[in-house]
């Protein structure tokens, strides 16, 4: 199994998951060229899709959602909000409703040789969700767009082998930022986004040997970098309960304006 970032970030998002036989994108937040570009890293174009995952309704996740689908057909998989959602949104054109599938929450479905799991994520959108994917011999995740966790959310993201886990914004950064306060205290909010030291405490949850890659997503432009992103998660890590060190764990960052390394689990 492979796991690939074409985009993540605040601007845009689009993740890759799959192997030789399924190849899914969780979100279609970039450009159809984008998307094609990054497609190309692989030795794919989009006709070699077999379906679309979509976490939630915002723009940053569905821009690309109506000039794609409709040039390739693929097709669409999403809760019923986060559908209706997308269709409520006039500035993606008209999407063929044929290439709709409604999926529910903690209900499984296959793709090709793909489970998908969906699972929920606490965010202010329609009805957002992340997914889980697995072969049967691999298994990764996007979990982004998520102001908070509990137990629900580390179950479901135990035993993974690669993780594309939120590390949105830094605290301090957003407080003293240019953001107006009720965008602040959105961001912040349980219906918002996981801050770097909430990503970090949520990966000291989950981390284990079989993981192989951890991508940090959809940072804020405005109120967080790289370095800082990573830097943090890992001195979470170092300073948890787990029995790992940051400096031991694969972690890296995943551009929100250039792809990451193919990542073979």
């Amino acid at each position: 199994m492979k796991l690939y970032s074409i985009a993540s970030g605040s601007n845009g998002n689009c993740i890759y998951i799959g192997d030789e036989h399924t190849h899914l994108l969780v979100d279609t937040g970039i450009s159809k060229k984008r998307v094609e570009e990054g497609l190309k890293a692989l030795g794919l174009s989009g006709s070699d899709l077999s379906g679309i995952l979509i976490t939630h309704e915002h723009m940053d996740h569905i821009q690309g959602l109506g000039v794609f689908s409709r040039a390739y057909h693929i097709p669409v998989y999403a809760t019923k909000g986060t559908c209706e959602g997308i269709r409520a949104c006039r500035s993606l054109g008209d999407i063929p409703s044929a290439l709709f599938h409604e999926i529910k929450i903690d209900e499984p479905f296959c793709i090709g040789d793909m489970t998908v799991s969906p699972f929920f994520t606490s965010h202010d959108a329609n009805e957002s969700c992340g997914y889980r994917v697995s072969n049967g011999k691999k298994d990764a995740a996007v979990a982004t767009d998520m102001g908070t966790y509990d137990e629900y959310t580390i179950e479901h993201l135990k035993g993974l082998n690669g993780v594309v886990l939120e590390a949105n914004h830094d605290v301090r950064m957003l407080e003293l930022g240019p953001y107006p306060y009720p965008l602040k205290q959105r961001v912040m909010g349980e219906k918002g986004h996981l801050s770097n030291e909430l990503s970090g405490r949520l990966l000291n949850e989950i981390i284990s040997d079989d993981m192989q890659a951890i991508l940090l997503g959809h940072l804020s432009k405005e109120n967080n970098y790289e370095e800082l992103a990573y830097e943090t998660v890992k001195l979470e890590i170092t300073l948890g309960d787990c029995p790992y060190r940051g400096e031991d764990i694969p972690l890296t960052v995943a551009g929100r304006d250039a792809p990451s390394d193919v990542y073979e689990l």
